[in-house]
């Protein structure tokens, strides 16, 4: 069995930003032995394995790596945990859980990474987190700390740009554009991204199933991209935008295979939003009720549900995947947050949005 000495006493000397004659000097010995050991050249002494692990404040079997396999299934518990409290809006387990698996394993980046994601979280303002502004402050110096350590050591690409993306956001949140910015900048150009270049290396078996999941992530990044705009312009506009994040769905969807999801819902709602704002009245309520039957579809969704279309083949959705700062149902969330929002004072006191209200609860 290989043993990792030299690979960890490097990683984690270079997390608490200690240079080899620092270390050295601790343990009482040269800069050269140090070296030899983090380039796998030799092991330590055994007298000094103990002294190095509590230096670090770990085992010596972590040290030495030899758990390494029990580590990752400890790990993997963790996620598992993690995402389906995420799944039902429960943020205090999402912190729990992630607590809990830095304390055990402090070094690793997944871990840290859904720690500050869970704190980022708590201070969701369109949830029914009712501290969610105190959150902000409490954890603001922790989301940023765990966000520079990340983008400082983490190894792993998708980890680090994942905290890169949220620590800029954060800092946006906080009032600290600037610097949020950027943090942004330093992000690639999505022209570059992997799931676009690496086409040409791949074999033939592989390309189908990556295309269509490029295809998915790409349609993903579009509809997001509409919602955005779809408050930056006029309102007769962003009708007849929604009008085609509509058509467009159908057509990359396939119509007749799609279910209900939450983007469904909120989107329905918000086309009702501005067509009651033209007075397009009856044509609104249309849209209402489309809403309210995507979100009973979505909260009675089962555990898992496949789906086809031609362009995006075969696709999966748990349950859990589902991420969320909201424990209530969607149907609670389009009554008392979506539909409680001025824009549907002109209609709330007619017969048919009282019936929608009252057919929600």
């Amino acid at each position: 069995m290989r043993l990792n000495i030299g690979e960890n006493i490097k990683r984690l000397r270079k997390e608490r930003e200690i240079t080899q004659e620092e270390f050295a000097e601790v343990l009482g010995v040269s800069c050269q032995s140090v070296s030899r050991w983090e380039n796998d050249s030799c092991y330590p002494d055994i007298e000094l394995i103990p002294t190095i692990a509590a230096f670090f404040g770990i085992s010596t079997d972590k040290l030495m790596g030899i758990d390494e396999v029990a580590e990752k299934a400890a790990v993997a518990q963790y996620l598992n945990a993690f995402q389906s409290a995420v799944s039902v809006g429960d943020i205090d387990a999402c912190i729990r859980v992630a607590r809990e698996g830095v304390a055990e394993f402090p070094n690793n980046y997944a871990l840290l990474n859904k720690l500050m994601y869970a704190l980022f979280l708590a201070g969701s303002d369109d949830a029914d987190i009712p501290n969610w502004k105190e959150n902000m402050e409490k954890y603001d110096s922790e989301i940023v700390a765990l966000g520079e350590r990340i983008l400082k050591y983490c190894p792993d690409t998708q980890i680090r740009f994942e905290a890169t993306e949220r620590l800029a956001f954060q800092h946006c949140e906080m009032g600290r554009k600037e610097q949020g910015r950027s943090i942004y900048e330093t992000l690639p150009s999505m022209d570059f991204c992997q799931e676009f270049a690496i086409w040409w290396a791949l074999s033939d078996e592989e390309k189908l199933p990556h295309i269509r999941k490029y295809i998915s992530k790409a349609y993903g990044h579009l509809s997001h991209g509409i919602f955005r705009l779809v408050s930056l312009v006029p309102d007769a506009d962003a009708i007849e935008v929604l009008k085609k994040y509509f058509a467009l769905d159908a057509l990359i969807t396939d119509s007749d295979n799609h279910t209900a999801t939450w983007a469904d819902a909120k989107m329905h709602c918000r086309f009702a939003k501005y067509l009651v704002k033209l007075n397009r009245i009856e044509e609104a309520m249309e849209h209402l009720h489309i809403a309210v039957r995507s979100a009973f579809c979505f909260d009675a969704r089962p555990d898992e549900i496949k789906t086809n279309s031609l362009l995006l083949g075969q696709r999966i959705r748990r349950r859990t995947d589902f991420n969320t700062a909201d424990s209530r149902p969607l149907r609670e969330i389009l009554r008392d947050s979506w539909l409680a929002e001025n824009e549907f004072d002109a209609i709330r006191n007619t017969s048919e949005f009282k019936a929608i209200l009252e057919e929600l609860k």
